[in-house]
């Protein structure tokens, strides 16, 4: 069954220049060197998140991950980062072969930027609309990102927004990401038309990742009930959903808000002001719980499949794991299984 799997990811996978089609979500401070090509390493696509690294900093990052890999890994860019344009000629000059855009809509001017290098460019999708218009833009493939994921989140699930997008769209490789923690859901995804799967969360816990322990041991403690989106309390302060799990921090952010809310009725601040000091509460959070171990107060960015994670394993374990898992849900409905499109 192992070849009906390959049929069903063999798009994604030529397009990634992998064994499987399996992409690292970019997680900032968690996908580095290590993580990502211990990825690649292990027949997926390692994607080193550049995050708020400066130009030198991600060359230094590109160069060290190649020498611990001779398989392809991409780089994550955040639109909103105030170098992009920098940190995408650091990318071309060291000869990276994928570009995940992230973070909102990119400008036509890094797009063509990035493809007249011949760099191919992956673009995150929350809608049709928005997948249609990355396409005519000069995306090369696209991830479909729902809800349930860590970090930054829009409003829709992974099998809603699928759904809306998957079967409309076929110019371009999709891969699907958000909630997905085990083979047979990967398998499915694959079933409907995907061209792969991004995870994230499931490899916080590879031994490969230089999360704190603490870190860590908050994944293997959690639930799904634990990782939850971040609540606005005033829709004249708002604020982006980040996915995390529940803590003391989180707790605080509440009262912090309300506080800023008291004092802007009172006319003590503006509500420009009041927004910044929202905006600045989390500032070098995730680096204190992934770096640092502050796990009580920083933010512990985690998608709702941290319920599945279990135990610390080798990233070869990991992809092997959901691999077999795939391949044991095929074998179970017996010799006739066909690959669909």
């Amino acid at each position: 069954m192992i070849k009906v799997l390959d049929k069903l990811w063999e798009r994604g996978a030529a397009f990634l220049g992998t064994r499987y089609a399996l992409m690292g979500g970019a997680m900032t401070w968690v996908s580095e060197r290590n993580l990502v090509s211990a990825m690649s390493n292990s027949g997926g696509f390692g994607v080193l998140a550049a995050g708020a690294m400066p130009p030198p900093i991600l060359r230094e990052e590109i160069r060290a991950t190649r020498k611990m890999t001779e398989f392809p890994f991409g780089v994550n860019l955040i639109i909103l980062h105030p170098q992009l344009e920098e940190l995408a000629q650091v990318c071309i000059d060291e000869n990276v072969s994928h570009v995940v855009l992230a973070g909102g809509l990119p400008s036509s001017t890094v797009m063509d930027m990035i493809k007249a290098a011949g760099i191919k460019i992956i673009c995150l999708a929350p809608s049709l609309l928005i997948a249609r218009k990355l396409i005519r833009m000069g995306a090369d493939a696209l991830v479909l990102e729902g809800m349930e994921a860590g970090g930054h989140i829009g409003p829709v699930s992974t099998t809603v927004l699928t759904q809306e997008v998957l079967p409309h769209i076929q110019e371009v490789p999709v891969f699907i990401a958000g909630g997905i923690g085990r083979g047979e859901a990967v398998l499915s995804y694959l079933e409907m038309g995907a061209a792969g799967c991004q995870l994230g969360t499931r490899l916080v816990c590879a031994h490969e990742c230089q999360a704190h322990p603490k870190f860590k041991e908050a994944f293997l403690r959690a639930n799904a009930r634990d990782a939850v989106p971040s609540i606005q309390l005033d829709p004249r302060f708002p604020v982006i959903p980040v996915r995390a799990l529940e803590n003391k921090g989180t707790e605080k952010f509440r009262e912090f808000q309300q506080g800023v809310i008291d004092r802007f009725n009172k006319g003590e601040i503006s509500q420009k002001e009041g927004q910044m000091e929202i905006e600045h509460f989390w500032a070098g959070a995730l680096r204190r719980a992934v770096v640092d171990g502050d796990v009580e107060t920083g933010s512990v960015m985690a998608g709702q499949s941290v319920g599945l994670v279990k135990m610390e394993q080798s990233m070869k374990d990991i992809i092997e794991e959901l691999v077999g898992q795939a391949v044991e849900t095929l074998e179970g409905r017996g010799n006739n299984t066909m690959p669909t499109k």
